[in-house]
């Protein structure tokens, strides 16, 4: 039986704890989830300590898959495994390896990402590719991939690591699609379905994850999935928002990075459908391999995101769907962890970045 861990740190380990906090939980979850910070950063903290002893190595690929993870990040994939285990049996070895494992997939996904989006920063750095170069990034993503398989088989879940290779296929098939449509103005349908495979697909996974690592019985597991599906929807539609409507500054990156690769997001999805000559000069500026963003585009595409009332409407959307996500967890065992995951929920839709 694996031993679950300690659920409270020891003394010494409590400056750590603090310092892995603030960059996992953020805007709104900070404050929501101040009686539980200590409590969630402890998991987190064993997550980045597993994630800091994967096999060293000297080569660029080595190099890139460490710059990226030694970035941090929200780590809001491994805290839906924590959280859906400790609404069971609590966060065990079991758990904390396939929470490793959701954000090397994760971590994998942007490394090549950037290669194919052609991004020079993340996380408010250079990429990976821009410090170690194309081809090694590519690589490093498919070692992290490894990594994470060999991470859910070491669990003897090989449920667990069945229904991973199958996320690896939708996300694989969103990609695909997300690269067909690129240069075009997608049906509302073909967004979602992008929308789906390479996003809500992983917080779909992570929360079955922790579900069967924490033994939940099967409403409670299967109420867990939904709302990691949900969750995951109603966070890649507030990644649009900021996109096109956040502060650069906070968000790490420049507006409108979407459109300038040729992708349409949530928000330019509503103002087409609703100012059809918008719909057609967006068709032609996107229809470019790339596109400059320049003063003249940004001011027309910030006046018809304004006057048509897309963003507003795109943070109802996500902030329905959080709502929805939150009564998903009706069937999940009371206690700190459902209060969490209600926390996570309802802060997504707030974030700044």
């Amino acid at each position: 039986m694996n031993t679950v861990l300690s659920t409270k740190p020891a003394a010494g380990t409590l400056r750590r704890v603090e310092e892995v906090t603030a960059p996992h939980v953020e805007d709104g979850l900070t404050s929501r989830l101040a009686e539980l910070r200590l409590w969630i950063a402890a998991d987190l903290v064993d997550v980045d300590a597993a994630l800091a002893s994967l096999e060293p190595g000297d080569t660029p690929m080595h190099g890139a898959a460490r710059h990226l993870l030694d970035l941090g990040g929200k780590r809001l994939r491994p805290l839906c495994v924590a959280l859906a285990a400790r609404a069971g049996s609590g966060f065990d070895r079991a758990a904390r390896d396939l929470a490793v494992a959701a954000e090397l997939v994760h971590s994998a996904t942007l490394l090549h990402d950037d290669v194919v989006d052609l991004g020079d920063r993340r996380r408010g750095a250079p990429t990976s590719r821009v410090i170690y170069g194309n081809i090694a990034s590519i690589y490093a993503g498919d070692w992290l991939l490894v990594e994470a398989l060999r991470r859910i088989r070491s669990t003897g879940h090989l449920d667990l690591l069945d229904r991973a290779l199958d996320t690896l296929d939708q996300l694989l098939g969103a990609e695909a699609l997300q690269l067909a449509l690129r240069g075009t103005v997608p049906a509302r349908s073909s967004y979602f379905e992008v929308v789906e495979g390479k996003t809500a697909s992983l917080f779909r996974w992570a929360m079955a994850a922790g579900a069967r690592a924490g033994r939940l019985d099967a409403p409670a597991a299967e109420a867990m999935e939904r709302y990691g599906r949900l969750v995951g929807v109603a966070f890649q539609v507030m990644d649009d928002v900021l996109d096109v409507a956040g502060d650069a500054s906070v968000v790490g990156k420049s507006l409108f990075g979407d459109l300038r690769e040729g992708k349409i997001t949530y928000p330019l999805l509503l103002a087409v459908e609703r100012d059809a000559v918008f719909g057609q000069w967006l068709r032609g500026v996107v229809a470019d391999a790339s596109v400059h963003v320049d003063e003249a585009i940004a001011s027309r595409v910030g006046a018809a995101l304004r006057d048509t009332g897309a963003v507003a409407d795109a943070r109802a959307l996500a902030r329905s769907l959080s709502e929805e996500a939150l009564g998903c967890l009706e069937v999940v065992p009371p206690g700190r962890a459902r209060d969490a995951l209600s926390d996570v929920a309802a802060a997504l839709v707030d974030r700044r970045k």
